[in-house]
């Protein structure tokens, strides 16, 4: 391996939904540093900042169907019974809900939790309040996927938080998505909740950490030896 691919191997890419902010905040700085340099160094750190916030790593993922993994990164804020979203068509009875908080300092781009048909995209618009709150399931700004899977159909929803203006979706009904491939992104703090049907055993606690792609939230059936794919 040549020095040059080392060097590419520990550069962690930026998605390009995060380019114009990025140049929008390099420019400001320069603004900066030409009124006064202290404003200058303030602005630098927030262009960095934003680099680091808008970064799209390389994420090895669990190839088992079996496996339902963290559509984001963050902490798991909420479990238990919840009814989901109505929009997405999964009826009004509870379901297993897992919800995980992305801070600012948390990767935002968000992965598909199981292998699957994409069945419904349905965008609801609404409030900005706190993403770890409860009601922000009902009340915020939400993005929904109903998902066809091998186990049943399984609900996704990007939720937008305190700070987040944009949800951004990746990918189109009728979507054919293996478990960990790239499905959209949340501006600035937000939360993504998973609803599973019977049979999903919930593999993480509450304040867990969760990696988007990597972390196993909850299983179905017996298990299988992990074979693993990077995306």
């Amino acid at each position: 391996m040549s020095i040059l691919d080392s060097i590419r191997r520990q550069i962690v890419p930026v998605h390009k939904e995060g380019y114009p902010f990025i140049a929008g905040f390099a420019v400001l700085a320069l603004i900066l540093f030409w009124l006064w340099s202290p404003l200058g160094w303030i602005g630098a750190i927030v262009t960095v900042w934003c680099i680091y916030f808008f970064r799209d790593p390389v994420r090895v993922t669990p190839a088992d169907d079996n496996l339902v993994v963290s559509p984001a990164d963050g902490i798991v804020c909420l479990l238990g019974p919840a009814v989901p979203p109505p929009e997405l068509g999964l009826g009004a009875e509870p379901m297993e809900r897992i919800c995980v908080f992305m801070s600012v300092f948390d990767c935002h781009v968000n992965r598909m939790p199981v292998s699957g048909r994409i069945a419904r995209i349905a965008y609801k618009p609404g409030l900005f309040l706190n993403a770890d709150l409860d009601k922000a399931s009902e009340d915020n700004e939400r993005n929904g996927f109903l998902i066809e899977s091998p186990h049943g159909r399984v609900g996704m929803v990007q939720i937008a938080g305190l700070i987040a203006r944009r949800i951004v979706c990746f990918v189109h009904e009728g979507n054919n998505l293996a478990t960990g491939e790239r499905v959209g992104l949340i501006r600035f703090g937000s939360r993504v909740d998973v609803y599973l049907p019977a049979g999903a055993r919930v593999k993480v606690g509450l304040n867990s950490t969760a990696i988007a792609g990597e972390t196993v939230l909850a299983e179905f059936g017996a298990g299988a030896n992990y074979q693993f794919r990077r995306g």
